[in-house]
């Protein structure tokens, strides 16, 4: 059973081997989270053993550890925004990121560009914004920050 209770902070999510288009070779993944959503993970493919690697049919695990960063601080980003009454028309981050050379290989390095949208939005408050998600509501950016080094850089647009 799947499960989220925000009370008892508890995060629950299963992860089922599925092969390659439901066959048992490969390197698919399906997730099921405990909001009741599923994606899918895939590994890169391998020329040298091609029963150990994927198909590149979807996303790799790692790519979604930072994808899922991004949607966390762009989240907190555009609600700090909202909340200090900003008119926030667009917010986007890119992120890109080092890995280190040796097994585990953990992000190193990583950095996130925002592009705030909006009318009359200060610099400011946008760096104010990514600063707070950065330094003390985004979990995923805090985590992450424990063994890599994380930058922020920002632009504003006047739309």
């Amino acid at each position: 059973m799947i499960s989220y209770e925000t009370k008892d902070k508890i995060m629950e999510c299963t992860v089922n081997w599925t092969g390659a288009l439901g066959t048992r070779s490969g390197m698919g993944f399906m997730a099921e989270t405990g909001s009741g959503h599923t994606l899918m993970m895939d590994g890169a493919p391998d020329a040298a053993q091609p029963d150990s690697g994927g198909l590149n049919l979807a996303p790799r695990p790692l790519e979604l550890l930072l994808a899922g960063t991004g949607g966390c601080t762009a989240y907190d980003v555009v609600l700090i925004l909202k909340r200090g009454r900003h008119d926030v028309r667009g917010c986007s981050v890119k992120l890109d990121a080092e890995r280190a050379e040796v097994e585990p290989k953990v992000f190193t390095r990583i950095n996130l560009h925002f592009t705030v949208v909006g009318k009359g939005i200060p610099s400011a408050a946008v760096e104010r914004a990514i600063a707070l998600s950065h330094e003390k509501y985004c979990s995923a950016s805090v985590m992450l920050g424990k063994t890599a080094k994380i930058t922020t850089s920002f632009e504003v647009q006047e739309s």
